[in-house]
C-alpha cells in the first residue's frame, strides 16, 4: 500500500484553508508549481480528484472535504509527537516558529529575542516576518506556532492574547501648521493629505478608521511599504500621517525634519496581541511567549 506522505497532507490542508493554490503555496513556502504537483500526486496515489480549479481559486471536492479532516487529525498527531519528545513536558524548548508583522518585529522582537534566550536557553526560535493575513493562513496550516498581530483579528481556527495597547502619534514636516497647535486631536486631520503605508498592512486601516476615511479617498498618492518610507515621505513634504508610539520608542528613526506631536486625548490606535491555532500544542508557549513580549516592550 502507497501511504501519503505529510508534506502532501499540508498542501491539502493549506489548500482546504486558504481556497487558493497561490495562497497555499505561501504558506507552505513552497512555490506553486511545487504544491500544484504534490495534490496531483495525491489525486493518482488515491485515485480520485480532490479539488477543483475555478475562476477564483479552488474548492474542494466532497472526497477532498473528507481527505482534509483526516488529514488534518493525522497532522495535529504528528506535531504532538515530535514536540511532546523533543520539550518532553517542558516549556519554551526545541523549535518554534514565530511571526510578526513588519509594523511590530523590530520594535518588539529584539528586546524579546534576548530575554527569551537568556530565560530559556534550549528554545530554538525561528523568527518568520510577514503580513497579518499571511501569518494567518501560515498558523491555521501549522507552518507557524505563533504570531504577534495587531487585534482585533476575527478568524475561525485561530485564538489570540491581547498584550498591550498601542497608542498613535501625530507626524508631520516639521514647518507643518499642525505641528504647533495646542490641543491636537484627530478631527484636525479632516482636511490633510494622510500619508498611509499601502493595502496589505493592517496599520492602514487602524488609520484610516481614526481618521474617518474611506478606502481610495487619497488615492492619487503614494503608498509607503513600510514605516521608514513613511517617515521618509514626511520629512519630504509629501504630507502628515500617524505613527505607532511602540515604533518611535523603539528605534523608528524619524529625524529633525519630522515633528511627532501627542493628541490632547490619546488615541489608543490598536492593540497587539499574540494567535496561536485553536488547539495547538504550543498553547502555553505562546501564552509564556506574549507575558515576555509585554514585559520587555514595558522595560
Amino acid at each position: 500500500m502507497i501511504i501519503p506522505t505529510l508534506r502532501q497532507l499540508q498542501y491539502l490542508v493549506a489548500l482546504g484553508e486558504t481556497g487558493s493554490f497561490s495562497r497555499a503555496a505561501e504558506a507552505c513556502h513552497v512555490t506553486q508549481p511545487t504544491l500544484s504537483a504534490g495534490i496531483k500526486e495525491l489525486e493518482e496515489m488515491l485515485g480520485v480528484k480532490l479539488a477543483e480549479r475555478e475562476a477564483r481559486g479552488a474548492k474542494l471536492t466532497h472526497a477532498g472535504q473528507l481527505a482534509v479532516t483526516r488529514a488534518t487529525a493525522l497532522i495535529n498527531d504528528a506535531h504532538a509527537l515530535v514536540q511532546t519528545v523533543q520539550s518532553a513536558g517542558a516549556l519554551l524548548t526545541g523549535p518554534f516558529h514565530l511571526g510578526a508583522i513588519p509594523t511590530i518585529a523590530p520594535f518588539v522582537l529584539p528586546a524579546a529575542v534576548r530575554a527569551l534566550s537568556e530565560t530559556y536557553p534550549n528554545l530554538k526560535l525561528y523568527l518568520h516576518e510577514d503580513k497579518t493575513s499571511r501569518l494567518i493562513d501560515q498558523l491555521r496550516t501549522r507552518t507557524l506556532d505563533a504570531a504577534l498581530i495587531a487585534l482585533p483579528w476575527d478568524v475561525h481556527g485561530v485564538e489570540t492574547l491581547p498584550l498591550f495597547d498601542d497608542e498613535f502619534l501625530f507626524a508631520a514636516p516639521i514647518n507643518h501648521p499642525l505641528a504647533k497647535k495646542n490641543g491636537l486631536s484627530p478631527e484636525d486631520l479632516a482636511n490633510e493629505d494622510i500619508l498611509l503605508l499601502e493595502d496589505g498592512h493592517c496599520l492602514r486601516d487602524h488609520a484610516l478608521s481614526i481618521c474617518r476615511m474611506k478606502t481610495g479617498e487619497n488615492k492619487g498618492q503614494v503608498a509607503a511599504t513600510s514605516l521608514g518610507t513613511l517617515v521618509n515621505m514626511i520629512a519630504g513634504g509629501l504630507g502628515v500621517s500617524l505613527l505607532p508610539k511602540l515604533a518611535t520608542d523603539n528605534g523608528l528613526a524619524t529625524g529633525p525634519d519630522v515633528a511627532l506631536r501627542e493628541f490632547v486625548r490619546p488615541v489608543i490606535g490598536r492593540q497587539i496581541g499574540i494567535a496561536w491555532r485553536t488547539g495547538s500544542p504550543r498553547e502555553a508557549d505562546a501564552r509564556k511567549i506574549g507575558e515576555i513580549v509585554k514585559t520587555a516592550v514595558r522595560h
